[in-house]
């Protein structure tokens, strides 16, 4: 398997001059996805849980929605040409009658470690259609629950603590126990990550469930969160002007800099409870 960390030297400089020592950094390689041995994407990824990976980023293409769609994920042997297996190849076999969407027969989707929509040709193709709609979600959330999330996803986040260069995706209950947390250098990845292991797990829809993300709030991940049923997302920092075009589109609760007791609601604020009166 691929290493998540990796170890090099380097000159630190500070006031009292400069030292050489060792330090950790976030692995990051690259990750063929294949369906039925056609290639379908590459991703900049770190590695572990590619499984989840694959699997949650066929349910943000429309691929996948259920377990029993994928019959098998396996890494390719002989991917280099000494025959070793690099588990940087993988594939994954779908169920009888489960076909891809048209553009991945045509061309490979390359997408970087920061960028989940890249290869998409126009706008309308990213607003893929979803399975569930998030609109009629009656979920209710409670502020004080919501401020705590980031704590909780920040002391779970064991392979940030050792390199300060991984974004995190949290997926939690409403009353705000972590049910998943997944680390990679790609934000859409980690989300992936959390996707495919729910749907790995049998439990898409994602109903009345948190999506937290440790960065911004972009385009690709309020598509992933509603391609999953998830009918919130929150970030630590800002959403683009997209993200929240679409989480008003598709009736998601879309909450950013979610910092301390303090958040801004961009979209859905009918969710969410007053606050208790301070004394």
């Amino acid at each position: 398997m691929g290493r998540v960390t990796a170890r090099r030297r380097v000159v630190r400089i500070s006031p009292s001059g400069r030292t050489s020592r060792a330090d950790t950094l976030a692995a990051e390689e690259p990750l063929e996805v294949r369906v039925g041995g056609r290639a379908l994407s590459v991703t900049m990824r770190t590695p572990g849980h590619d499984f989840d990976l694959a699997a949650g980023f066929l349910v943000s293409e429309g691929v996948v929605g259920a377990t029993e769609e994928i019959t098998g994920i396996a890494y390719c042997a002989g991917a280099t040409s000494d025959g070793s297996n690099t588990y940087n190849v993988l594939d994954v076999r779908l169920a009888p009658g489960v076909s891809l969407p048209e553009f991945s027969l045509d061309r490979n989707v390359y997408m970087s470690s920061s960028c989940g929509v890249c290869g998409k040709a126009s706008l309308d193709a990213v607003r893929t259609e979803a399975r569930w709609s998030v609109r009629e979600d009656p979920l209710s959330l409670d502020p004080a629950v919501l401020s705590g999330l980031p704590d909780t996803l920040r002391a779970a986040q064991r392979v940030f603590d050792r390199t300060g260069g991984l974004h995190a995706a949290g997926l939690f209950t409403v009353d705000g126990s972590l049910l998943c947390l997944r680390e990679d250098v790609g934000r859409h990845n980690a989300v992936d990550k959390v996707v495919g292991w729910a749907l790995r797990a049998g439990l898409l829809p994602l109903r009345s469930s948190i999506l937290l993300v440790s960065g911004r709030a972009s385009f690709e991940l309020v598509q992933k969160a509603v391609m999953a049923g998830i009918p919130a997302l929150a970030a630590v920092s800002a959403p683009s002007s997209l993200a929240a075009d679409l989480a008003e589109d598709t009736g998601l609760t879309l909450v950013g800099f979610l910092r301390g007791e303090t958040m801004n609601v961009y979209t859905g604020a009918h969710r969410l409870t007053e606050p208790a009166p301070v004394p």
